[in-house]
């Protein structure tokens, strides 16, 4: 197990799982959440997200290309150690069951940002110790403007949406191949494609992200969202793996940690694949079969199994959703840590 500054996990992420009702209630979480993710399990509805920079009641959805929306009966407030939700069947349909992932930032950040072209002006919630923020931010239209992300490190992965326009999400990822002249869709199975108009062949750095002059991430007077990570030894990992059709046998991805949630895609192979995401909420005992897609609508299914393992994670499955020989398959994993220490936990001898 590796060290970790994180004493508590359960302090910056969690998942949540409730049955609908059809009334208005709070669902308790661990922290005030920043950032959380819902979606029904049971049957076949949108992902919702909702942050605490935009405020609650302005959706996004992670398996469209949509712009921002109001809803005054999804996420309605996010409190101290909850948040509320409205009748909605998205969020709670009586007596089917769902889900959400939630992110603890809590620290506000604002300014101008900077690089090329005119400064636009943008706000924030960052965790450094968690390796978490939330960037609004405004486009200006010239390549090479550059974002501060206020992370305290390089930015590993970051997910952007253009809130005023039906465009597709972007994502970065620091281990897609050239990953800085590269496109990749959260709202699509699509693999990585060559666009130098996203980041501007500029990697992120330890202050700042670059951006293109792609209206998906940096059209002028537009308004954005990016949601930001770097990993924190013991609690998060951002990474790849590449795959071995080793069926059963599969590759195993050392994280440091137990992990509590994966969202992993193949990214390299022309056909692509799903944004799988699963959690130890949903699936507490190996092998963990129990899937959500952030690109699809689809209700839970069975598919794909892995197992969750006390340092990491190990692929149970052959074919193209976990391990085609020789294609890279990224991640963003967030883990379990001991209560208390940040020591490396004694072994048996």
């Amino acid at each position: 197990m590796a060290y970790t500054t994180i004493n508590k996990s359960t302090d910056y992420f969690d998942t949540t799982l409730w049955t609908g009702n059809a009334t208005a209630r709070n669902i308790t979480t661990p922290f005030q959440p920043d950032f959380t993710w819902i979606k029904p399990r049971s049957f076949a509805e949108n992902h919702v997200l909702f942050d605490a920079v935009r405020g609650a009641t302005k959706r996004i959805i992670s398996n469209t290309a949509d712009a921002e929306a109001t809803n005054t009966t999804m996420l309605t407030a996010f409190n101290s150690t909850s948040f509320s939700i409205g009748t909605n069947n998205n969020v709670n349909k009586n007596s089917d069951t769902f889900a959400s992932w939630n992110w603890k930032a809590g620290t506000s950040v604002s300014g101008n940002t900077t690089g090329s072209g005119s400064y636009k002006s943008y706000t924030g919630s960052v965790s450094t110790t968690s390796g978490f923020s939330i960037i609004k931010y405004q486009g200006n239209g010239s390549s090479g403007h550059t974002i501060p992300h206020h992370l305290g490190g390089t930015a590993e992965m970051i997910i952007i949406k253009n809130l005023g326009a039906t465009t597709d999400w972007i994502v970065y990822h620091k281990d897609i191949p050239s990953a800085n002249t590269r496109k990749i869709s959260l709202n699509s199975t699509d693999y990585y494609n060559t666009d130098s108009s996203m980041w501007n062949n500029t990697s992120p750095n330890a202050t700042n992200f670059t951006l293109g002059s792609s209206s998906s991430l940096n059209s002028n007077n537009g308004n954005y969202i990016a949601y930001c990570f770097k990993s924190i030894t013991g609690f998060s990992k951002i990474g790849s793996y590449i795959g071995n059709n080793g069926g059963s046998n599969g590759v195993f991805s050392y994280l440091g940690f137990k992990p509590k949630f994966i969202m992993q895609k193949l990214a390299t192979n022309e056909s692509g694949g799903q944004w799988y995401i699963r959690d130890d909420a949903r699936a507490p005992i190996n092998v963990v079969d129990t899937s959500l897609y952030a690109n699809s609508s689809n209700a839970e299914n069975n598919s794909a199994d892995i197992d969750f393992l006390s340092n990491g994670f190990k692929t149970r499955e052959n074919g193209q959703s976990q391990q085609d020989a020789g294609f890279t398959y990224i991640y963003m994993a967030f883990g379990q840590t001991l209560v208390g220490s940040n020591k490396v936990p004694c072994t048996a001898r």
